[in-house]
């Protein structure tokens, strides 16, 4: 089966944070916080440094996922089709390039 073509807003999108903390969420009880550095299209994925690994837990009383726990990991590269969801954190300060 051949690779579904992601459209290029997405990259756009993630061209625009580069250098911000972001969260990827692999699935609903794990993912990973860091800064996005880079985007690559071929293989389609992003990378992160200064990466923590998160476990998220949810409970009847609340269920919005919350981390309960981090562990560190150092830097990563995180292929586009293993993430189901990404939030921009924050905003970190700009590095001259």
């Amino acid at each position: 089966m051949p690779a579904q073509e992601l459209p290029r807003s997405t990259f756009f999108m993630f061209e625009r944070n580069v250098g911000k903390k972001v969260r990827a969420i692999i699935d609903s009880t794990y993912g990973f916080e860091g800064i996005l550095e880079a985007v690559t299209q071929e293989p389609a994925g992003i990378w992160l440094s200064e990466v923590e690994a998160i476990v998220l837990r949810t409970t009847l009383a609340q269920p919005i996922p919350q981390i309960a726990s981090r562990e560190e990991t150092g830097d990563m590269y995180l292929p586009l089709n293993a993430i189901q969801r990404v939030e921009i954190l924050q905003q970190t300060q700009n590095r001259s390039r």
